[in-house]
């Protein structure tokens, strides 16, 4: 299991292989090389905490056995960033953990109203970092306050489903009434704005599997998001907290002019990122993410706490953005 040191010291490295390209193992150290054998760049395992390499590539066994010793996470994704292969030196055989994950009762929702309360408060904090005093900033705020004020009183799974899309919904409207904004539907691509949530959302689901693993966690087994067939119910709960920084990187860089509507195509009714720009997009969201590194290491380290003492003595972990 890593330290707060690992951390602190090693790095989170994004790889984009829009073109075929190989990792090798030579002279000790991680080689990325293209398909003419040129050496692109050299990583020393002693820096490297997790590899998420993007496209085609191919990786050898004695480069795996090598990221095994050193404790590197793996997780090679499609162009559409979707995992195919994770391999790491975790704590799987964390079988206490695992026990309780499993014994678990689904109808106490305490956990959940906690990492929803920690949405919502992140959601707030946004909305009041814009400092906008116009009619729907001013009711996203008050929906938000009403909903923290009601969140302990919640006693089902489908009234703080419920509590939390009122929540959200009056959030986007707000948030992003800058830019044009519709609705949110997950993977419907019905716009860049969509879209690019998806595309941060789901690189920030993957960046935060890394650190689930490491504690030994069942991923398949969360608190809130019932069991569904290979839905990684455990990270849907876990990114509930974190989504805000999605939301505020999006904002930030599309008033920068940096996410930019022309960098989309539409193919009948749905909106794509055009390939040339996908890389651009892809590592500017990984250095806004790997910027709360520590932060969100903090947090697993706590939730695996909380959850190993079932609540006993141990504060609940914070994020705030």
């Amino acid at each position: 299991m890593f330290t707060k040191k690992d951390i602190e010291y090693r790095s989170i490295f994004l790889i984009n292989c829009f073109e075929e390209k190989h990792l090798k193992l030579h002279v000790g150290e991680l080689q990325l090389v293209d398909s003419n054998g040129k050496t692109l760049t050299k990583f020393p395992f002693q820096k490297i905490l997790a590899l998420f390499i993007v496209g085609h590539s191919s990786i050898t066994t004695p480069l795996i056995d090598k990221c095994r010793k050193f404790g590197v996470f793996i997780s090679v994704m499609k162009m559409n960033l979707r995992p195919v292969f994770t391999f790491g030196n975790n704590a799987e055989a964390n079988y206490l953990l695992r026990e309780k994950q499993y014994k678990f009762n689904t109808d106490n929702i305490d956990i959940a109203r906690k990492l929803i309360r920690l949405k919502i408060t992140n959601q707030q904090q946004l909305l009041n970092n814009t400092r906008r005093k116009d009619e729907f900033t001013a009711s996203a705020l008050k929906v938000a306050s009403g909903a923290l004020s009601l969140i302990d009183e919640v006693e089902s799974y489908k009234d703080l489903m419920g509590l939390e899309g009122w929540v959200s919904k009056s959030f986007f409207r707000a948030y992003f009434q800058d830019f044009s904004w519709a609705k949110r539907l997950p993977r419907a691509k019905i716009d860049p704005l969509n879209v690019l949530l998806d595309i941060g959302y789901t690189i920030l689901f993957n960046f935060l599997e890394s650190y689930a693993r490491l504690f030994g966690f069942d991923v398949y087994i969360g608190v809130y998001h019932r069991l569904w067939y290979k839905r990684k119910s455990l990270l849907c709960d876990l990114i509930e907290p974190f989504r805000c920084i999605i939301d505020s990187i999006i904002r930030k860089r599309m008033n920068l002019n940096q996410f930019k509507s022309a960098d989309f195509k539409k193919n009948k009714s749905e909106y794509y990122l055009k390939h040339e720009v996908a890389s651009e997009y892809y590592s500017l969201f990984m250095t806004d993410i790997i910027a709360y590194k520590k932060e969100i290491f903090t947090f697993f380290q706590g939730y695996y706490k909380y959850f190993m003492n079932e609540g006993r003595n141990v504060e609940f972990p914070k994020f705030c953005i």
